[in-house]
């Protein structure tokens, strides 16, 4: 099975002092109803970058320790995450700190600064993904649309109950995936 996984809030947590509707009115723009992400200029970038750093990233270990216990026997797991390249030197700091190159069999990063829907889309249909888990319920209903054969998983980090398409399921724990099927 091939099983692709997003980084930020499954695996490592943000600043508890930014509160996510904030990141994501700065992250999201709105425009005729489509969905469509932000590279921040020089100043916002400056201050993304101190807030990426690994003490200000915890692990969220009860998710890491589900990967680690994770069978890897037939399955291929996979990091796909949508981080812009002004982060790279602080994600490179992450996957060393938190040894993801041992975790996962490949891990894909949007250095390239494509739209993160865009990206997360064609990795998923190069990859021939059977399930992937995000916490970004926008960009789930958009790749969800284009991959009608992966079932997505929304980590739902906020237990919210809405109705979701028929091949996303919500979720509050990585270990729910196999519980759902």
């Amino acid at each position: 099975m091939n099983i692709g996984f997003d980084l930020d809030k499954v695996f490592i947590d943000t600043p508890s002092f930014v509160p996510d509707r904030l990141i994501d009115r700065l992250y999201k723009k709105s425009g005729n109803g489509n969905l469509l992400y932000r590279i921040p200029g020089p100043v916002e970038q400056a201050f993304r970058k101190l807030t990426h750093f690994p003490f200000m990233r915890p692990p969220i270990k009860k998710n890491l320790l589900f990967l680690k216990n994770f069978p890897k026997k037939n399955n291929k797991l996979y990091l796909i995450s949508s981080r812009y390249k002004f982060l790279r030197p602080e994600t490179a700091k992450i996957i060393k700190k938190y040894n993801f190159i041992k975790l996962f069999d490949e891990l894909f990063f949007n250095f390239k600064d494509k739209q993160p829907h865009i990206f997360k889309d064609e990795v998923i249909k190069k990859l021939k993904l059977d399930l992937y888990i995000d916490d970004d319920l926008a960009l789930l209903k958009y790749v969800a649309k284009n991959n009608p054969r992966t079932k997505f998983f929304w980590l739902n980090n906020n237990f919210q109950t809405i109705e979701l398409p028929k091949n996303i399921t919500s979720i509050n724990n990585l270990s729910e995936i196999f519980n759902t099927k």
